[in-house]
């Protein structure tokens, strides 16, 4: 049986046609747009990477941060080897700051949207200035670390990201 044929449009004419197409194709979509289906905003967990380091600095490709939009990596010369530190790309500008949450001892963060959260206790920054949004260790503000790009490559000081990781372990900003 055939719903659309000429009698039915003769009949109900195209209004109804119109109708059934706002039933069938336009409510359906903007209920899942509303829904949020297809939406940016699961979290990017980040990727643990090794990172070259010289005599006083560390250096990561951009390549590597495009790639991956959050990177995880430890400093080993000039520290105990657990200082850790997260690159992420955010609205096509890239940060680097301290990975390290003190009072939930945890040394992972995620990206969600333009916030930080903390993989263990799920405190919540934001992630253009580190400050502490929602969360038990919200007054453990993430110090970023000044860099420079050269040769599409970020290249940090060791001082600065010692300095960074010092200064994320005490509560509020120096």
């Amino acid at each position: 049986m055939n719903w659309l044929n000429k009698s039915f449009i003769r009949k109900r004419g195209i209004k109804s046609i119109s109708m059934i197409v706002v039933i069938v194709i336009v409510l359906p979509t903007i209920i899942i747009s509303m829904a949020g289906c297809g939406s940016t905003s699961e979290p990017i967990t980040a990727v643990w990477v090794t990172v070259p380091e010289a005599s006083d600095t560390a250096s990561i490709p951009v390549s590597v941060v495009s790639d991956n939009k959050m990177i995880h990596f430890k400093l080993e010369k000039g520290s105990d080897g657990d200082t850790a530190f997260m690159v992420y790309e955010l609205n096509k500008e890239i940060y680097v700051r301290s990975n390290v949450c003190p009072p939930c001892r945890s040394v992972g963060f995620s990206l969600q949207e333009d916030t930080l959260v903390c993989d263990t206790c799920e405190t919540t920054f934001n992630a253009k200035t580190g400050d502490g949004i929602k969360g038990a260790c919200v007054d453990f503000p993430k110090a970023s670390v000044p860099y420079e790009i050269k040769d599409e490559t970020i290249i940090m000081k060791q001082n600065d990201l010692i300095a960074s990781y010092q200064n994320t372990l005490e509560p509020g900003w120096p």
